[in-house]
């Protein structure tokens, strides 16, 4: 009981740095590696560790299926070319060169040991990757090939960290592993996409209470998961495959109480587990740190510093090939991405921020091997797992900007397309009331229309792009957000004289919180309309 206090005033200090962040615009995923330090650093704190065959469990499945969530279907389709060559072909080049690097550098490392490590910092990070990148303008596409690749590597290094267990543990052949590694892949999609299309019959056809709709949200990915590793297949791409094919479909299923309930109720979840990954690996630290002993601090250092190169050098040796290659082979390519800008492999190379997901795969190494011995350089590998995601984190993720900086790249500013969509929609709104509402009185014919076209005047004043329009120059106001912010205002007056009402006790809570709660949907609505 004493531990899980121990772990809530931690979680406490974290959410507090997460106030800090949020406020001086600092990359949370640093925030959370530097927390783990300074927990370390706390004397008197007890060493709290979790069984690691529970570790994946609890972690895997809700991360993954929130990143998985929060992708586009149709940008991830337009690029899976780069993100397979990414996902799969970096993964595995990226963990054959560091456990070369790691077995030459390190001595009594064995082979197994060197390609387990190598599996476990190969995948960069969705959470870090969208976190570090967020605000800085990159292009679309680039978003689109960063969020997949740390979407479908996990599966790839994942099964890459379970050969190399398997190795050190017993018998590894190679062309079984690569035969296997098919089937693997193949049923866990399967399986993740049965899951997913039985959720989508029970969301759609039973389900009519939030409640019960967001809680079986969060249990799906659970389901996936431990369905496709009953059977020894990928839990990893069965979460993903379900979460893809469910996030395509939302919109069918889900009512709009359910997904405002939803996406809040996802957001807390995937900032506790973040948050709580690196308060257990701060309680865990001075242990590790104890159990690596026999290397000097000097040794240790030059370690972590050769491993966490390594990962970042080889990750732009395998941008340029991989970009340039198919682009050289294909006229098709060519034709296809005339935008092709070549500082934008300099990016990708940048943004190979390390995360949760190795934090978790190294936590989750057995303790001891089945014959009752200690599972071999366990506390170094999670040693350098922690170096890489600090050094990764810290060194590419705080230069990021400064990156973009000196390329003088040209932020991307999604204005226009949000213009597009907007107008898009509000003019298919106003024809459907045209030629589909003529019939109703007068009066409410004009109030409904007088709505949308409203909407769709204040839509014509927005701020865009120069040349927008082809006459140059930005326009010279931003009425729509104007407009929005008028009504935010109102709305705190509305929501003043309502706790006025509460505290003179004139009117039931019942009522209050109703009004209190379409107040807060629609000031919501408006923040949300507003552009950027």
């Amino acid at each position: 009981m004493e531990n899980v206090g121990i772990i809530v005033m931690l979680l406490f200090g974290i959410t507090f740095l997460g106030i800090l962040s949020t406020k001086y615009k600092f990359p949370f995923p640093i925030i959370l590696v530097l927390s783990g330090i300074l927990i370390s650093l706390i004397p008197g704190l007890p060493v709290i560790e979790l069984d690691p065959t529970i570790v994946f469990i609890i972690f895997l499945p809700p991360l993954l299926y929130g990143a998985a969530w929060n992708t586009s279907w149709h940008e991830f389709k337009a690029a899976i070319r780069p993100i397979s060559l990414a996902a799969i072909g970096l993964v595995i080049f990226t963990t054959v060169l560091v456990g070369v690097a790691a077995h030459w550098l390190i001595p009594g490392i064995g082979w197994p040991v060197a390609f387990l490590l190598g599996a476990i910092v190969s995948p960069p990070d969705a959470v870090a990757a969208s976190s570090v990148t967020k605000g800085l303008g990159l292009s679309p596409r680039l978003i689109s090939i960063l969020e997949g690749e740390s979407l479908v590597n996990d599966a790839s290094g994942l099964i890459a960290y379970k050969y190399a267990l398997t190795a050190i543990t017993g018998s590894f052949v190679l062309w079984k592993a690569g035969l296997n590694f098919l089937v693997v892949a193949s049923a866990g999609i399967a399986i993740g996409l049965g899951i997913a299309y039985l959720m989508y019959i029970i969301h759609k056809k039973f389900i009519c209470d939030p409640v019960i709709e967001v809680t079986l949200t969060f249990l799906t990915p659970f389901a996936s998961y431990l369905l496709a590793e009953h059977f020894h297949f990928s839990g990893v791409l069965a979460v993903v495959s379900t979460g893809l094919y469910l996030s395509f479909r939302s919109a069918k299923m889900f009512t709009n109480e359910s997904r405002i309930m939803a996406y809040a109720v996802w957001d807390v979840v995937v900032y506790i587990l973040n948050s709580l990954i690196f308060v257990l690996i701060g309680l865990q630290l001075r242990n590790v740190m104890q159990g690596i002993t026999d290397y000097s601090t000097g040794t240790l250092v030059l370690y972590g510093i050769a491993i966490s190169m390594v990962v970042i050098i080889v990750r732009f040796i395998w941008v340029v090939p991989a970009a340039m290659l198919p682009r050289y082979l294909s006229k098709r390519i060519r034709e296809k991405e005339k935008d092709f800008d070549p500082r934008n492999m300099v990016l990708f190379g940048w943004a190979g921020m390390r995360g949760v997901v190795s934090m978790a795969a190294a936590l989750a190494l057995p303790i001891t091997l089945d014959n009752g011995t200690a599972f071999p350089h366990r506390n170094l590998i999670i040693y350098l797992t922690f170096c890489v995601i600090l050094s990764t984190l810290i060194l590419l993720g705080l230069t990021l900007p400064w990156i973009i900086k000196k390329m003088k790249m040209q932020p991307h500013s999604i204005v226009a397309e949000e213009y597009e969509v907007r107008t898009h929609v509000v003019s298919h709104a106003i024809e459907h009331i045209e030629g589909n509402l003529s019939l109703i009185q007068d009066e409410l014919l004009h109030n409904i229309k007088s709505k949308y076209e409203v909407k769709y005047n204040r839509l014509q004043k927005t701020d865009l792009p120069a040349n927008y329009f082809g006459k140059g120059g930005t326009l010279p106001t931003n009425t729509f957000n104007e407009y929005s912010q008028l009504q935010i205002g109102l709305i705190s007056i509305e929501r003043k004289a309502l706790d006025e009402l509460h505290k003179s006790g004139k009117a039931s809570e019942e009522i209050l919180r109703k009004i209190e709660r379409e107040l807060d949907l629609e000031e919501t609505r408006l923040q949300m309309e507003m552009y950027q």
